[in-house]
C-alpha cells in the first residue's frame, strides 16, 4: 500500500522541506550581505586613509604652503640679497610660504618671496596701472611669475615697451611701484634685478630664466583664476 500523501507525517515532512529550502535561500543572501557590507567597509578604510592622509599632508604643510595667522606669520621672511656677476639679487635666506590673510611686512621691496595671501595675482601676461598687494602679488611669484615694477621716474617709452612685453608672455605682470631703489626693476621668487630700460639685454635673459624657471615653488600652477587688483 503506497504512503498517503496527505497524511500527517507527508505533509510535516512537506513543511520541513520548505523551511530547509527557505534557511538554504536565507543563508545565501546573509552571505551576498556579509560580502557587500565587508567591500563597502574595505572601501570606507581606504577612503578615510586617503582622507587622513591629506588631512595630515595638509597639516603637515602648514609651515610651507598653508598655515594659522600668527605673529610669526607677518613676517616675510630673513637673510640678504647676493648679487651675481650679471647683476641679478638672489635671496640668501629662507623664504616662508604660509598662507596668511594678514599683511606680511617683507624685508625687500619690492618683496621676492615670503609668506602671501592665499589667493595669487592674476600673472597672464596682465598689466596694472594702480600698485597691488604685495601678498598677492609674491603668490604669483611662487607659481612662477615675473613681476615687471617701476617707479615714477621710469621714462614713458620703457614702462610702454615692457607693458607690451608682458602682454605677450604668460606667467607675468606688471605694476607701479614706488617703494623701490630703481626706476625699473624685474622681480621672481628669490631673484631680483634692476635693469637700466627696456632694451637692457638683462631683460630678456630674465624673463627666459625666470619664468617658469628653476626657482618656481610651484611649477604649472595656474595664472588665472586669481584676483585682479
Amino acid at each position: 500500500m503506497g504512503t498517503d500523501q496527505h497524511s500527517p507525517a507527508s505533509a510535516r515532512a512537506a513543511r520541513i522541506e520548505e523551511m530547509r529550502r527557505a534557511e538554504r535561500a536565507r543563508a545565501r543572501r546573509n552571505r551576498v550581505l556579509v560580502i557587500a557590507a565587508s567591500v563597502v567597509a574595505v572601501a570606507g578604510l581606504v577612503v578615510g586613509g586617503v582622507a587622513l592622509v591629506h588631512s595630515q599632508s595638509d597639516s603637515d604643510q602648514s609651515d610651507s604652503d598653508s598655515g594659522k595667522d600668527t605673529a610669526a606669520d607677518a613676517k616675510g621672511g630673513s637673510g640678504h640679497f647676493t648679487t651675481g656677476k650679471d647683476g641679478v639679487r638672489t635671496w640668501s635666506g629662507k623664504l616662508s610660504r604660509t598662507h596668511v590673510s594678514t599683511k606680511v611686512t617683507y624685508p625687500m621691496h619690492p618683496p621676492v618671496g615670503g609668506n602671501h595671501n592665499p589667493v595669487w595675482l592674476n600673472c597672464n601676461g596682465n598689466v596694472y596701472q594702480e600698485p597691488v598687494r604685495d601678498e598677492n602679488a609674491v603668490h604669483a611669484l611662487e607659481h612662477g611669475a615675473v613681476w615687471v615694477t617701476y617707479t615714477e621716474k621710469a621714462k614713458k617709452a620703457d614702462v610702454d615697451a615692457l607693458a607690451a612685453k608682458v602682454k605677450r608672455t604668460p606667467y607675468s605682470l606688471m605694476s607701479p611701484y614706488a617703494d623701490q631703489d630703481a626706476p625699473l626693476i624685474l622681480s621672481a621668487w628669490g631673484h631680483q634685478v634692476s635693469v637700466k630700460s627696456a632694451s637692457d639685454p638683462e631683460v630678456d635673459k630674465f624673463f627666459a630664466a625666470y619664468v617658469q624657471g628653476e626657482q618656481t615653488p610651484e611649477p604649472g600652477a595656474p595664472c588665472t583664476g586669481g584676483v585682479m587688483k
